[in-house]
């Protein structure tokens, strides 16, 4: 497999794709007819989808997905070799049926990722979260390494909780942020832009808290590859040379090159990429989403409309809106 189809064929598909109504992205269809020199787009896809169906590694209904785009973004990792997107692909599905001792699956049915009772103390100490999108239509994930204090957060919530609260807040992106993205946004979304600001985060921060970062790094790249279409770092300090040392050698060399960092004079970079009306305040822009508490817990973005929760504000909610039960007599 050439570098110059990887290179071309990610262009269409991140570019050039035709609009398509809400529902099921059918990029098959859309490049039916596209070929670069010997290879054949279809091809290589249908074959994918094939091996993995007779491989009992794929079935209709798998949580993973099931669809095209899911199925292009192991491929476009592994640079459209088949045989290591496959490998890649099994894996997921390995550690999706047993992360945690219960199962990515089950972790979600506990674990709203809009609505569980830590959510508050979670974001606060370790502000992680999807708010509205960026002019290209993609959920920004935005991370204040800044405000991140794992102490005061261990206080109310046990590492173990925390890191399932992460797993859950990553699945969230894949399964229900991007399809929703792409439903209003008239087109296949398939990546999120990610801000990470590390105004007031130094080395002692980092050296407490890298083994999480470099977990989180690790299942991002292993587990939803190609789901990062952008990363600015914004308010970079002094000692991020020697962080950085640390961190490249985690990142895959495609991961790495989506990667902007832009110090503290970021807001212009910014406000051409994503409208004020949806970036925070605090990071140039016009959103405070005052009503709900603030931006980091409003969960703000397309994937909200018609959303119907299973968290404990939920359940108190569709309560109320239930009625009494009635009494006995």
């Amino acid at each position: 497999m050439t570098t110059d189809f990887y290179c071309f064929t990610t262009y269409v598909l991140d570019r050039i794709l035709p609009p398509f109504k809400p529902g099921r992205v059918d990029i098959q269809k859309a490049c039916s007819k596209m070929t670069f020199g010997n290879y054949n787009y279809t091809d290589i896809l249908e074959n994918f989808r094939k091996e993995l169906i007779n491989e009992d590694a794929l079935q209709e209904g798998d949580t993973i997905g099931t669809d095209d785009e899911t199925l292009l973004r192991f491929l476009k990792a592994r640079k459209f070799d088949v045989a290591h997107a496959k490998q890649m692909f099994k894996d997921a599905q390995r550690w999706r049926k047993t992360v945690g001792g219960i199962g990515l699956d089950e972790m979600y049915k506990n674990i709203d990722p809009f609505d569980y009772l830590e959510r508050e103390v979670v974001f606060e100490s370790w502000p992680m979260w999807f708010h509205k999108t960026d002019k290209k239509g993609r959920p920004l994930n935005i991370e204040l390494f800044g405000g991140m204090n794992l102490s005061k957060l261990y206080e109310v919530c046990t590492p173990e909780r925390h890191w399932q609260t992460f797993l859950v807040n990553a699945e969230c992106l894949t399964r229900e942020c991007l399809p929703a993205a792409s439903r209003a946004a008239g087109r296949p979304i398939g990546t999120a832009f990610v801000i990470v600001d590390l105004k007031g985060f130094g080395l002692g921060a980092f050296w407490h808290m890298k083994s999480l970062v470099r977990d989180a790094f690790q299942v991002s790249q292993d587990y939803y590859p190609e789901t990062m279409g952008q990363l600015a770092i914004i308010n970079a300090p002094a000692t991020f040379t020697m962080i950085w040392n640390v961190v490249r050698p985690w990142l895959s060399k495609e991961t790495a090159a989506k990667i902007d960092i832009l110090g503290s004079d970021y807001q212009d970079v910014l406000l051409e990429l994503i409208d004020e009306e949806n970036l925070p305040t605090s990071l140039g822009g016009k959103c405070t989403c005052s009503d709900v508490g603030g931006c980091h817990l409003s969960g703000a973005g397309p994937w909200q409309e018609g959303r119907v929760g299973w968290g404990p504000r939920s359940r108190m909610e569709n309560k109320k809106v239930a009625g009494p039960e009635p009494q006995e007599i």
